[in-house]
C-alpha cells in the first residue's frame, strides 16, 4: 500500500498517485521545496515513493505513473535537493585522491568502532537487533536491485564482474537462496513482518535516505561512477560488519535463519571485495579515467548517509529509547 504522508512534499506525491489518473500531459504537481530539509522525513518519503514506482510499485496505483512527466519533474527537484546536500557533506575531493585509495581506506577496520554492529555485538539486546532488522528491511528485501540498474551502463570486464557479484546476490540462480528471500526468512524467524515495504511507515528518514541514495545513483547514467563506488563500498564493508552481527546473534542465541543470513554475507562478500576492486572498479576507471573521482564520490556519499543512520540509531539506543518511529509489530 501507499505509505502515509508526513508533510506537504510526501502529501503532494502520495495524493497524486492515489487520486489522479496518470495522463500523459497531467497538470504540474506542486511541491513546496523552498524550505524543505533535504535529509528530512517528508522529502525522503516523497522521494522513496517516487523511486518505488521503478521497483514493485504500489497496490491500486496505475503503473503508468512510473514515466509520468509531471511526477518525473517532481522527482527531479527532490533529487536535486538531496544530491546537493550529499555533495556538500562529502566535500571536496582532491585531485590526488583515487578510487584505489578510497577502497584501501574502507578496508581498515577501526580498533574502537562505535556503530550499531559493534554495539549489538558487545551489549545490544534482542529487541534492538529486531529494530536493526526493521531499518535494514527496506534495502535487504530488495537487495541487489538498486545496484542492478547500473549494469546496462557498464561494458567489458566491469560489466561481466558486476553481474557475477549480483548473480550471487540473486542466489546463484536458486530462488530459495536469493538474498532478498533469505532476509524475508530472517524477518519471519525474528517474529517480524517479512512483507515487502511492511515497515516503510515505521523507519526514520535516514533509513529511507540510505536506499534512496542507491536508487538515485542507479537510475542516472551520468552517476554510473558513483553507483559503482557505492557498490564497491557496500561489498568491501559488508563482510566485517556481517561478522560482528553473526557474533551478536550467536551471543543472543538467535534463530538460525537470522544467523545464516549474515553468515552468508561473511563468506560471499569477502570474495566479492577482490572482484569489485580489480575487475569492476579497476576496469571501469581504466576505460573511463574521468569517472575515478565519481567512484570516490559514491564511496564517500554512502559514508555520509550511513553515518547519519548510525548516529541516529546509537543516540536513541544510548538514551534508552527506540530508534524507530513506532515499535515493530
Amino acid at each position: 500500500m501507499l505509505p502515509r504522508a508526513v508533510g506537504p512534499l510526501s502529501s503532494a506525491v502520495i495524493d497524486a498517485l492515489a487520486r489522479r489518473r496518470p495522463a500523459l500531459h497531467a497538470r504540474p504537481i506542486d511541491v513546496p521545496l523552498c524550505e524543505a530539509d533535504p535529509y528530512g522525513l517528508d522529502l525522503q518519503l516523497a522521494l522513496y515513493t517516487c523511486y518505488e514506482l521503478h521497483y514493485r510499485g504500489f497496490a491500486g496505483v496505475n503503473p503508468r505513473w512510473e514515466w509520468n512527466p509531471s511526477l518525473l519533474r517532481v522527482r527531479g527537484r527532490l533529487e536535486e535537493a538531496f544530491l546537493s546536500a550529499v555533495r556538500h557533506d562529502v566535500g571536496e575531493i582532491r585531485p590526488d585522491e583515487t578510487a584505489g585509495d578510497a577502497m584501501d581506506a574502507l578496508s581498515v577496520e577501526p580498533v574502537d568502532g562505535t556503530g550499531p554492529s559493534y554495539y549489538l555485538r558487545d551489549t545490544g539486546t534482542w529487541e534492538q537487533m529486531r529494530e536493526y532488522f526493521v531499518h535494514r528491511s527496506l534495502y535487504h528485501l530488495k537487495e541487489g536491485d538498486p545496484h542492478a540498474f547500473a549494469i546496462p551502463r557498464l561494458i567489458g570486464q566491469a560489466k561481466a564482474s558486476f553481474v557475477a557479484v549480483e548473480f550471487d546476490e540473486y542466489g546463484g540462480g536458486r530462488g530459495c537462496l536469493v538474498h532478498q528471500q533469505l532476509f524475508a526468512d530472517l524477518m519471519d524467524a525474528a517474529g517480524l513482518n517479512s512483507t515487502y515495504l511492511a515497515y516503510v511507515d515505521d523507519v526514520p528518514a535516514d533509513a529511507l535516505a540510505s536506499v534512496n541514495l542507491m536508487s538515485l545513483f542507479g537510475l542516472h547514467r551520468e552517476l554510473r561512477g558513483a553507483a559503482v563506488g557505492h557498490f564497491a563500498s557496500t561489498e568491501i564493508t559488508s563482510s566485517p560488519g556481517a561478522r560482528r552481527l553473526v557474533e551478536a546473534l550467536e551471543r543472543m542465541d538467535a534463530p538460525e535463519p537470522c544467523v545464516g543470513f549474515y553468515r552468508e554475507h561473511v563468506e560471499a562478500d569477502a570474495v566479492h571485495e577482490q572482484v569489485v576492486r580489480t575487475d569492476v572498479v579497476g576496469d571501469l576507471v581504466a576505460r573511463e579515467p574521468h569517472l575515478d573521482r565519481d567512484v570516490v564520490f559514491g564511496i564517500r556519499a554512502r559514508d555520509v548517509v550511513e553515518d547519519r543512520l548510525a548516529t541516529h540509531v546509537m543516540a536513541c539506543w544510548r538514551a534508552g529509547r527506540s530508534s524507530l518511529r513506532r515499535p515493530p509489530v
